[in-house]
């Protein structure tokens, strides 16, 4: 980021938005704790939309590694609660479709920590 920037940083915003909502999700894949209303809405404010205002504001202060992990990972939640809530009708995900699904933002990911920028700090 700039040191000319007039931008916040907006990666803490991000990061708590991942970290906390990635919490509730494992604790709730580890049968810890249900799907519940606890975990939806958190998913869709923190997890979504924190981290989709945060994707925003990396790109406009220039960084474009955090504002293409912000952003999709902001709306990877999103997604995720479409699948579970199913609306306007839809077949709800199947075993197979959710494994590819999560296959998919799994590369992403591999493919994201590869990419990750070294701190020129050191």
């Amino acid at each position: 980021m700039s040191s000319n920037s007039t931008i916040a940083n907006p990666s803490p915003l991000g990061l708590l938005g991942f970290g906390m909502t990635t919490v509730l999700l494992n604790l709730h894949n580890a049968d810890i704790i249900p799907l519940s209303v606890v975990i939806v809405p958190m998913g869709f404010a923190l997890g979504g939309a924190a981290q989709i205002i945060a994707g925003v504001m990396e790109f406009l202060s220039g960084n474009t590694f955090g504002a293409t992990a912000f952003t999709a990972y902001g709306f990877f939640w999103w997604s995720l609660i479409f699948i579970w809530i199913a609306p306007f009708g839809v077949q709800a995900a199947d075993p197979a479709s959710m494994g590819f699904y999560l296959l998919l933002w799994a590369i992403f990911t591999a493919f994201m920590f590869i990419g990750c920028p070294v701190s020129e700090h050191r």
